[in-house]
């Protein structure tokens, strides 16, 4: 069991759960009685090409004009609060487009205003840790965030649930699973994060401050599976809990 904080029926405000993330019960109460609502009331960043997979997959096109390199910082981009949704809700597929890109993502939840950290003091701005799917329309851009594909209205569930930092074990150890209509889709593991969520952390902030309720999802994987209309999504991280979200 951990130890979590969540926003759900009519409750404003935070309210202090016990979760088992392998299987997403809550102590004390049934699914059938909560309506989850989005857990975070910050500005949500996500970081592109942060898992060292994404960077083998484009190989020399990360050298190609106009940029001719790699990016030397982290590449941040925002998700709008249209893009909010909780978990169990549905997310919509834009008229004319047949499929929507997944996004499995760890989000790391600021605890505390973080102006130029440095490392080894990242985790005391960290209030814990939640399960976001960064959906986007399918796209070729990766140096420039393509923000019309990725802004959409619901393009960003989070949640069930934000657990404390203290209840995750080694967050830059953990693995992501995507399934889709209970089939496993993708498989992929912090560990590969370019950046370390300390490192990622100390990075961005040395040029924009975080605040306390900020999300800064850590990257998304390499291939991520494609879904339709009908799909049942779940992404779930170990430790943390399982986003399931239907495509509609």
């Amino acid at each position: 069991m951990a130890i979590a904080k969540a926003v759900y029926n009519q409750n404003l405000y935070p309210k202090q759960l016990e979760v088992q993330p392998e299987t997403n019960e809550v102590t004390g109460t049934s699914q059938a009685e909560l309506s989850w609502r989005v857990p975070v009331h910050g500005t949500v960043y996500g970081a592109a090409l942060n898992y060292q997979e994404e960077l083998d997959v484009l190989g020399k096109a990360l050298y190609e004009k106009p940029y001719n390199t790699p990016p030397a910082a982290p590449v941040l981009y925002i998700k709008p609060v249209n893009t909010l949704t909780p978990h169990l809700s549905s997310v919509p597929v834009p008229q004319g487009e047949e499929e929507l890109q997944t996004g499995a993502a760890l989000g790391i939840v600021i605890g505390k205003s973080a102006t130029n950290i440095e490392v080894n003091a990242a985790w005391d701005y960290i209030d814990g840790f939640t399960v976001a799917n960064d959906i986007s329309l399918p796209f070729e851009s990766f140096h420039r965030p393509p923000v019309k594909q990725k802004a959409r209205d619901k393009f960003c569930p989070l949640g069930p649930w934000v657990v404390a930092t203290e209840e995750v074990t080694h967050p830059d150890d953990v693995t992501i699973e995507v399934f889709v209509n209970g089939k496993t889709r993708q498989t992929a593991t912090t560990r590969n994060l370019v950046r370390s969520i300390p490192q990622l952390l100390a990075d961005v902030t040395e040029y924009m401050t975080l605040y306390e309720g900020d999300v800064l999802l850590t990257g998304t994987p390499a291939r991520p599976p494609l879904v339709q209309k009908g799909d049942k999504v779940q992404v779930k991280i170990a430790q943390i809990g399982i986003l399931e979200n239907t495509i509609q």
